[in-house]
């Protein structure tokens, strides 16, 4: 069932009416497609204007991380409620109630006075963007049938979401640079409001289910605080040191929030995460790779991000303009990926995608304080794009396929794992590029440009680490999947 097909008939019924023309199903996907960029590039638009933040608002280093942190974890640890929320109440109206909270939490963003205003307004846009993308998924995934439209659909949000992030930076760096930072926020607020329009005029509401089941409050408490406690354990092992009370305690109390929550779902009926969800061999592959691609890929870009402003002296326009490649590589690797989604083995696929990142991150593991952009960083740019969209395009289409009544929790998924991985990948990474920054400033005392040299190094020695991880990962994710005649 759709939701961009009417319903009607007496009460206690629902005759469905033939399905609209094509054209307005195109339509309602370019609606939501446009609520979605919006959103996903939120998750890096404000990397670039950092420093700036910074210094207005007095944030500190700590605070700085949680700008960029806090919004993917309120994004990625409510996902999955807001997948049900879809199934529950309708996709429609958690577009539009999505889209409206997203627009006013960037208004209070862009007012921010202080650390805690911009903090709380960036939890805020997480969380009324995680109630926005599992209709989206659900929507595609329930509406386009066909093999052919469903690899172009997919193809198309594919697209969007891998583009997001270095459409973000550059449009980040030309707000900052021309109309001030608040501007990357207040700039969601026009957009917001033209895909709720469209939304409005292509996107048909379903009956609300008054029978439906009831709304796993418990695991999302659970889900949410676990992976803020994980995230904070790690964040606090670069300034703390890993052996620390603060640290361990973080990663305790993660590691426990989340067996409970894992736990809970093995024993309550309403599961905001079933456990059939993710294992299905292909699904839970699936997500694998989503998560390891994005605790390298966003890593990567947070380290870019910096080299570039603080090591090369970028302007925030400039740095912005160095991602574009990475859009270009996103848009090549989506076309490329939408001929095989439907016909090629999933893991000759994920696990490609995976080698591709990891490819990149190695690259920036031979970065030099003063080296070249065309010969050292476009690389880099060029594999984490082709590898981002060998891995979403597939892992958005198989997450959907013949999910049923799970549509909109199993779609909701991959950008749980997705934003899990960008906040396990930014704490995780960014603790050891910081440490290994330690440890150089202490072994070379008195050598020129020392600063800039152990930044370098920390970035070196962390985006090694990632590459290696995600080869290990890739070849699980191929082994997980296994054969297609063997997979459920």
């Amino acid at each position: 069932m759709t939701d961009i097909r009417s319903q009607t008939g007496p009460v206690g019924t629902a005759a469905m009416t033939p399905a609209p023309a094509a054209d307005r199903r195109w339509w309602a996907l370019a609606a939501v497609a446009v609520g979605q960029l919006m959103i996903a590039a939120d998750a890096t638009i404000m990397n670039i204007a950092l420093p700036t933040v910074q210094q207005e608002l007095g944030l500190t280093g700590s605070q700085r991380q949680w700008v960029i942190t806090i919004f993917a974890l309120g994004y990625g640890g409510l996902l999955l409620l807001g997948g049900r929320l879809s199934d529950l109440i309708g996709r429609k109206r958690c577009l539009l109630i999505g889209l409206s909270g997203f627009a006013v939490a960037s208004v209070l963003g862009g007012m921010a006075t202080g650390p805690a205003m911009i903090l709380t307004s960036r939890a805020l846009q997480g969380a009324f963007g995680a109630l926005f993308t599992p209709s989206v998924l659900a929507l595609i995934g329930t509406t386009f049938t066909t093999p052919d439209e469903r690899g172009k659909a997919f193809g198309i949000y594919g697209t969007v979401m891998g583009s997001s992030s270095g459409v973000g930076l550059v449009l980040g760096g030309l707000l900052t640079d021309y109309a001030g930072w608040r501007w990357s926020l207040f700039v969601s607020v026009p957009i917001a409001a033209a895909a709720a329009f469209g939304v409005v005029a292509t996107v048909r509401a379903t009956p609300r289910h008054h029978a439906g089941p009831r709304v796993d409050v418990t695991g999302a408490i659970l889900a949410t605080a676990g992976l803020m406690a994980l995230v904070f354990g790690l964040s606090q092992a670069e300034s703390d040191g890993w052996t620390a009370g603060s640290t361990l305690t973080g990663l305790a109390a993660g590691l426990i929030l989340l067996a409970l929550f894992a736990r809970s779902q093995n024993r309550t009926a309403h599961a905001l995460l079933p456990l059939r969800v993710v294992l299905h061999r292909r699904r839970g592959g699936a997500y694998l790779a989503v998560l390891c691609m994005a605790v390298g890929n966003f890593a990567g870009f947070f380290f870019l991000t910096f080299y570039l402003q603080n090591v090369l002296d970028y302007s925030p326009l400039k740095a912005g303009l160095a991602f574009l490649p990475y859009t270009a590589a996103i848009v090549l690797g989506v076309r490329l990926a939408r001929r095989f989604v439907t016909s090629a083995p999933v893991r000759l696929m994920l696990s490609p995608g995976l080698v591709a990142t990891a490819g990149g991150l190695a690259l920036l593991g031979l970065l030099g304080p003063d080296s070249g952009y065309a010969t050292h960083l476009l690389p880099v740019v060029i594999l984490l794009g082709l590898g981002n969209a060998w891995v979403l395009v597939p892992a958005n289409s198989t997450a959907t396929l013949d999910a049923g009544p799970d549509a909109g929790v199993a779609g909701a998924t991959v950008m749980t794992s997705m934003q899990i991985g960008s906040s396990l990948g930014i704490a995780l990474l960014g603790s050891l590029a910081g440490s290994a920054a330690t440890g150089y400033l202490q072994a070379h005392p008195g050598t020129a440009d020392l600063t800039a040299r152990a930044t370098v190094h920390g970035y070196n020695l962390a985006g090694l680490a990632a590459a290696g991880f995600l080869c290990l990962a890739a070849v699980a994710v191929f082994l997980i999947i296994g054969p297609r005649k063997h997979t459920p």
